[in-house]
């Protein structure tokens, strides 16, 4: 029995719908952020290190990081259906994106949040202006550009082929989900900036799996 460890309003949700689209049995044990500080609880790090969410034990296996195990459990039990061939150029895609999506794609999406959150956080009085001037203009200068420049690029790849794997859905468009959803969230992605991401959110929420999900996992919503 496959068990998922989640936390809630994390990547891990992404892992539960995979486990959906793949009709496997499996457990959740549910953690809860911090209300105050919004990090994953200490009991973490007993089933993992890093104390991080997601995290799966399957059998005698613990494993973590979203790529991973979106690439163990699709390679294990899809039978290729939302993971192409190795050695096939799909495949070279679909790995991409894999990597792709938190190596490049939410370390921008991250630092948004981080200065976001900053001028919010408390601070004696004749300092708030001080900090709402660094993250206005860390955010002007270097976040926000880096994110236009991720966006388009992404709008760009839709044009191409209706997901990120190419023209079928697949585990790439799962793993895309968060930071897709992310930006969605805090970096002004919306159907008149940017309507074939858009679109591809509106297609991915509307799927059975990605809904059974939300009901096994609970309220799901984007940390700002």
């Amino acid at each position: 029995m496959i068990t998922v460890h989640h936390l809630n309003n994390s990547r891990s949700q992404r892992i539960l719908w995979l486990l959906e689209e793949l009709e496997l049995p499996y457990e959740i044990k549910h953690y809860q952020r911090d209300p105050k500080t919004l990090l994953a609880p200490p009991e973490l790090r007993r089933i993992h290190p890093l104390g991080k969410s997601p995290v799966i034990t399957d059998g005698q296996l613990t494993l973590a990081e979203s790529g991973a195990i979106i690439e163990y459990l699709a390679d294990r039990y899809s039978n290729g259906r939302l993971l192409p061939a190795p050695g096939t150029p799909e495949r070279l895609r679909s790995t991409y994106w894999l990597h792709y999506a938190e190596g490049s794609a939410m370390p921008p999406l991250l630092l948004k949040l981080v200065f976001q959150r900053l001028p919010r956080n408390p601070a004696p009085f004749f300092v708030k202006p001080l900090l709402r001037g660094i993250a206005g203009k860390v955010q002007r200068v270097f976040v926000d550009p880096q994110l236009k420049n991720h966006l388009a690029y992404l709008e760009g790849e839709l044009a191409k082929a209706p997901w990120f794997g190419g023209e079928q859905f697949g585990a790439a468009d799962i793993q895309m989900s968060f930071p897709v959803e992310a930006a969605a969230s805090r970096a002004g992605l919306t159907a008149a900036s940017h309507p074939r991401l858009w679109d591809f959110l509106q297609r991915i929420h509307a799927r059975p799996a990605y809904r059974r999900a939300l009901e096994r996992g609970g309220p799901y919503s984007m940390v700002d």
